[in-house]
């Protein structure tokens, strides 16, 4: 059992640290950059509207993670994902964010109603 229990603490870590990197909307943006195809640098900053530099130190954390990966030709270097499953999180995350949403307009609008059925 502490064996098991040592090994679900570890796997806990790993998600943690997993999700820290996706906790950027820059990161975020450049992983949706990659969704079709690979994408050069340049190109990325173009669509995430990001500085170089800035593009460069997320990029960097995302390649420590294993999430992207790149390929140089020439002068230009290209990016992609290392695996398309994480757009199915990316867009599962929206899907839940929209129901949190859903449910909190809910509640505010059955509040209301009952505001004005009380008054």
């Amino acid at each position: 059992m502490y064996f098991t229990n040592r090994i679900m603490d570890k796997i806990r870590v790993f998600k943690a640290e997993f999700f820290k990197v996706l906790a950027s909307p820059i990161r975020i943006a450049i992983l949706d950059s990659l969704r079709n195809d690979e994408v050069s640098v340049s190109e990325i900053c173009n669509i995430v509207a990001q500085e170089q530099s800035v593009i460069s130190q997320h990029l960097a954390i995302l390649r420590n993670r294993n999430l992207v990966k790149y390929r140089k030709q020439g002068n230009i270097v290209y990016y992609s994902v290392t695996d398309k499953d994480i757009f199915k999180l990316l867009d599962d995350a929206l899907l839940i964010s929209k129901k949190q949403v859903f449910g909190i307009q809910t509640m505010i609008d059955d509040s209301l109603n009952l505001n004005t059925i009380i008054w």
